[in-house]
């Protein structure tokens, strides 16, 4: 099977896509993460960058972590240029937790056939419930960081862990289950790909106010354990 890297962004989708293409076969050489030139965060979730690196190191895959642009045609150019770096070592594929949306799936296609690498999307066309589901019985553990939009999910929400309670709040709530559509974010913090669980030992719940209001959890102290 061929050599590849995963995309990697410390939250449930990213992990658990990394962790059927191992299933699969697939040999994942790297984690592949882009945090923010300016804040030193994740592009995506907002997570300190050293946070993902302490979080990766537990899967023992190697890691590799680059800034990038907030600007989205700089930022296209500096992911393939990562890519790339890869693909000199004998990468062939790329490894992306997309579940259901069109258009990043037709985003992966693009960049892939560009860089001449197999787009690999193990999660691709499952039943969002269904993707929890399983990722909850094979006994990963993720914690809401992030809520995109207060109004939808308030403050009691955030640091909660992702369990069928959870599950069954979000579909009253009509709320993807993945929150694909960005309502909110979560950290892995154990599982079957992990030597040690994260624990979080402080921890501050933040509500960010701009275009729309969001809660947000900085994380300030954790440990493995």
């Amino acid at each position: 099977m061929m050599d590849v890297i995963a995309s990697w962004s410390g939250g449930k989708d990213s992990c658990f896509a990394c962790y059927k293409a191992l299933r699969q076969g697939y040999r994942v050489k790297y984690l592949l993460n882009f945090i923010s030139r300016e804040s030193k965060r994740c592009c995506f979730h907002a997570l300190e960058g050293k946070l993902l690196r302490s979080q990766a190191e537990l899967t023992g895959i190697p890691f590799v972590q680059k800034e990038v642009s907030s600007d989205m045609k700089v930022y296209e150019q500096e992911f393939k240029q990562a890519v790339s770096e890869l693909k000199s070592k004998g990468i062939k594929g790329m490894v992306f937790g997309n579940v259901y949306l069109d258009e990043r799936r037709s985003w992966v296609e693009r960049i892939c056939g560009d860089l001449e690498i197999k787009p690999i999307e193990p999660l691709w066309g499952t039943p969002p419930d269904k993707v929890v589901e399983e990722f909850i019985d094979l006994g990963f553990k993720a914690v809401v960081i992030a809520s995109c939009v207060a109004k939808k999910l308030g403050e009691e929400f955030i640091g909660k862990l992702i369990d069928k309670d959870f599950i069954k709040e979000l579909k009253k709530r009509e709320i993807c289950p993945c929150g694909e559509n960005g309502e909110f974010h979560t950290l892995v913090v154990g599982g079957p790909m992990f030597e040690k669980e994260i624990k979080i030992t402080k921890s501050e719940k933040i509500l960010k106010e701009g275009f729309w209001k969001y809660w947000f959890l900085d994380i300030q102290k954790y440990k493995s354990v």
